[in-house]
């Protein structure tokens, strides 16, 4: 913005007035969209935990990580819509003027941070389910579990770096490389395992985690092209955010405790403190007065 003023017999000085930061936020189809997911994660979490009480304890594993995924997610929707759990990512960008100095202004894109949040704790728990029902040993799921966090942390790291920067795609890179970890700790090892499985278990898995696969790659080329590039709006972004969660949470649920139903030998039976708490044997006994220590 330019403008002019004069000092006595001078003529006009021209004066180059910054331009206000601009916002990059959601609108209200963005938000209405969170609340619609909101409600279809809390739906999906009384669904699978209703479809666990003709289940023995021993027996709802995959239940109990289901509904935990959605529920959790459930929480993070309503932390964002409202408006809650987020921040502003501020780069600074030049106005170029004609015969006069450049100015800047600040570009301001919202961060819904709790989305990363939601992706930290529910993507290892969706691991740790496919390794489950693999038979996939401890320490490879261990290895899964850890290089998915650091996939989601780096992008989170990443979202808040400044654009065109070698600090924000380094950290977009850490993610990737941590995404084709994970993926083939699940394409190697499960296939090894898998093999010793019933025919239709392996295919079952396979299918499952391919699903997986392609709907988390999905999520890399989406942050690439909204938080990384900014190419798209905060709304575009939640709403493909949105369908991405209900894909790899509600229906990967839907899909996996009817499948499971279908091969009851992929479901393992877990007793002990899991099933039955501590047993008489396990629990601490208080000395008396009179008593011998």
């Amino acid at each position: 913005m330019i403008a002019s003023h004069t000092h006595g017999g001078v003529g006009p000085i021209p004066t180059v007035i910054p331009e206000p930061a601009h916002y990059q936020e959601a609108s209200h189809d963005g938000v209405r969209t969170l609340w619609v997911v909101f409600v279809l994660m809390v739906l999906a979490s009384a669904g699978f935990a209703l479809l666990s009480w003709n289940i023995p304890v021993s027996r709802r594993i995959f239940h109990i990580i289901t509904t935990l995924t959605t529920l959790i997610s459930a929480i993070a929707y309503f932390a964002m819509a409202s408006g809650h759990a987020s921040a502003y990512n501020c780069t600074s960008k030049a106005d170029h003027h004609k015969h006069l100095p450049d100015t800047y202004h600040d570009v301001c894109r919202q961060v819904l941070w709790a989305r990363y949040v939601d992706w930290a704790l529910t993507f290892p728990l969706i691991i740790f389910e496919l390794f489950i029902f693999a038979g996939i040993d401890g320490a490879h799921t261990l290895l899964a579990v850890v290089a998915n966090l650091i996939m989601v942390l780096a992008g989170l790291f990443s979202a808040f770096g400044h654009v065109h920067t070698a600090q924000k795609w380094g950290w977009f890179a850490i993610s990737a490389i941590a995404y084709l970890f994970v993926i083939w700790h699940v394409a190697v090892q499960g296939t090894r395992v898998g093999s010793n499985r019933d025919n239709g278990v392996t295919k079952l898995f396979g299918s499952l985690s391919a699903y997986v696969a392609v709907i988390w790659a999905i999520y890399l080329v989406v942050w690439g092209v909204s938080a990384g590039a900014k190419k798209t709006s905060v709304d575009t972004e939640i709403i493909i955010y949105a369908v991405l969660d209900v894909l790899s949470k509600a229906f990967f649920g839907v899909w996996l405790l009817f499948a499971s139903r279908k091969h009851r030998d992929t479901t393992p039976e877990v007793g002990g403190y899991w099933s039955h708490g501590f047993g008489g044997e396990g629990r601490i006994r208080l000395a008396q007065n009179g008593d011998d220590a």
